[in-house]
């Protein structure tokens, strides 16, 4: 039996006027905002479900921008994200796309590229109360929330590189809430997904990059 908190019910402080398509998705593009290691450039949001139907009128286009921006879930800011984006010279579109099934109604993929040429493409859903899940990164399905400090381990899928990250992780007595490998198959791309209670520490990364199959680290903090 699943239990509802008084922050599942009220939802978090924010603008706008609903948990899902407005919360939610600031939370959402702010993950991907941390996930980038360089200002965002341009972005494009692909819409689906219902915040491809309502996205205008409950602010979602405005939430997803903020979020971008690196506006949190209350920063008042996020009402005239389209002229903060203007001044930041971060260039935007909404792609709607209203015939593709998504397994969760407010889905949306995030196309970013950042001034120093990055890429990266993430889907993200808004599960309700404001709360949500990273579901996908560049076409590999992951699952984090981004509640906990998270680690995110770019690699190729090759014996013992699990094992590394983890010898990392003890040496700097990271405490584990979860850890699992999401990959495209054997042998292939894949993501290692750390969440900690703690904060994660930076310096970390630079041990974890010591070895041959991890090609990209992204750290979100609290």
């Amino acid at each position: 039996m699943n239990f509802l908190s008084i922050f599942d019910v009220i939802g978090p402080n924010m603008i706008g006027p609903s948990s899902s398509h407005t919360a939610g998705a600031v939370s959402m593009a702010l993950l991907t905002r941390k996930m980038c290691p360089a200002p965002v450039s341009k972005v494009i949001f692909t819409l689906y479900g219902s915040f491809a139907k309502t996205y205008r009128g409950h602010g979602t286009d405005r939430a997803l921008l903020g979020g971008i921006l690196g506006f949190a879930t209350d920063d008042e800011r996020i009402r005239d994200s389209f002229e903060w984006a203007k001044k930041e010279n971060v260039i935007y579109e909404y792609v709607i796309d209203e015939k593709t099934p998504a397994e969760h109604p407010n889905t949306a993929d995030i196309d970013v590229e950042c001034t120093n040429g990055y890429r990266l493409l993430v889907r993200g859903e808004s599960i309700g109360g404001g709360k949500v899940k990273i579901v996908r990164i560049n076409n590999i399905d992951v699952e984090f929330t981004g509640e906990y400090s998270t680690l995110i381990v770019k690699q190729t899928d090759k014996p013992g590189t699990v094992a590394h990250i983890t010898q990392c992780l003890s040496h700097h007595n990271v405490n584990i809430a979860f850890m699992r490998l999401f990959r495209e198959d054997k042998g292939a791309d894949a993501y290692t997904v750390v969440e900690s209670d703690e904060q994660i520490p930076n310096d970390i990364l630079d041990e974890i990059k010591n070895n041959e199959n991890v090609h990209e680290l992204m750290l979100i903090e609290i």
